[in-house]
């Protein structure tokens, strides 16, 4: 499924009917019934739904491919809520319940391989009657290409062009992504590029993101529904007008609200856990890209590195 790099804030729709103590209708027509798909419907009223639904919005959006094939328990324990909460957000849809969510999941799935399959002309990484093994390896070839497809060379060059040319980098993330943080630092550093993590929700932290000021650059790193200090250091870089990106896996990202640039990369998994296969593919393209301005300039550096 094709995501795109910038996000667009989903528009309210106006329901008519009783009211949900959530803000949706209880009597909301289904994604079929105004001739939307399910991913589409979704994004335009995501500002209606409560915060535990928005976990479950996120994730269908991201991950169609999941939800058409997966429980309502599988899927609440990848989007880190309840069982329950799926089925009530499946109702404020419009939806009886989850299995008739999961059909328009598997409908619209059905109808976006048949278009890419139409067009992208290539067979699947191995045979249908594949391993687990081979089965995680086949699902971070596709995110990779995924990502790629999410991109445009537009907002990669204008993220390239922040971290090349800002006086100071902070990287902001938490929890599994503060290992991303970090090794997008040290790629940094590789390049003489100064930049500092914020990773844990410390004093020595906060006192990094309080000396934010315009000639910062800010880089935040999401997974799902963002970490609160990674919005609060957001909403704090705008306010002092420093640049700010986001990396994240989720289309209607709540990170990506406060940010500049947005890039997104795909995590699908047939796993226990998110697939982040795309992300570090991700974060050692922007430290080329960086490199790849001026090669001479960074050629000694370099070359001083591996020697040692």
């Amino acid at each position: 499924m094709s995501k795109t790099a910038t996000k667009t804030k989903p528009r309210r729709n106006g329901t008519n009917g009783s009211e949900t103590g959530n803000g949706a209708s209880s009597e909301a027509p289904t994604p079929a019934q105004i001739g939307k798909t399910l991913s589409a419907y979704i994004t335009e009223r995501f500002d209606e739904f409560s915060r535990s639904q928005k976990d479950v919005a996120r994730y269908i959006v991201d991950h169609l491919e999941e939800a058409a094939f997966q429980t309502a328990e599988e899927l609440a324990r990848r989007a880190d809520t309840s069982s329950s909460t799926v089925v009530r957000f499946s109702q404020a849809l419009g939806f009886e319940g989850y299995p008739e969510l999961q059909q328009a999941a598997i409908e619209e799935y059905r109808t976006t391989v048949a278009t890419s399959g139409a067009t992208a002309g290539s067979g699947a990484l191995f045979d249908f009657d594949h391993s687990e093994f081979e089965s995680s390896l086949a699902a971070d070839h596709a995110n990779i290409e995924s990502t790629v497809r999410g991109l445009t060379r537009d907002e990669v060059d204008a993220c390239v062009g922040e971290l090349a040319t800002a006086h100071r980098v902070v990287i902001v993330a938490m929890d599994q992504m503060a290992f991303f943080a970090s090794y997008l630092r040290h790629m940094l550093a590789l390049l003489d590029i100064r930049a500092e993590t914020v990773t844990q929700p410390r004093q020595e932290s906060i006192t990094r993101m309080g000396n934010v000021d315009e000639d910062t650059l800010v880089v935040a790193f999401s997974a799902g529904r963002a970490h609160p200090l990674v919005i609060r250091a957001m909403k704090l870089a705008r306010h002092r007008g420093a640049s700010t990106i986001a990396i994240t896996d989720a289309t209607l990202s709540d990170v990506g609200e406060h940010a500049d640039h947005t890039l997104y990369w795909s995590s699908d998994s047939p796993s226990y856990t998110r697939s982040t296969t795309a992300l570090l593919a991700l974060v050692e393209a922007l430290a080329h890209g960086v490199y790849a301005r001026d090669k001479a300039a960074f050629k000694d550096r370099i070359r001083a590195f591996k020697l040692k």
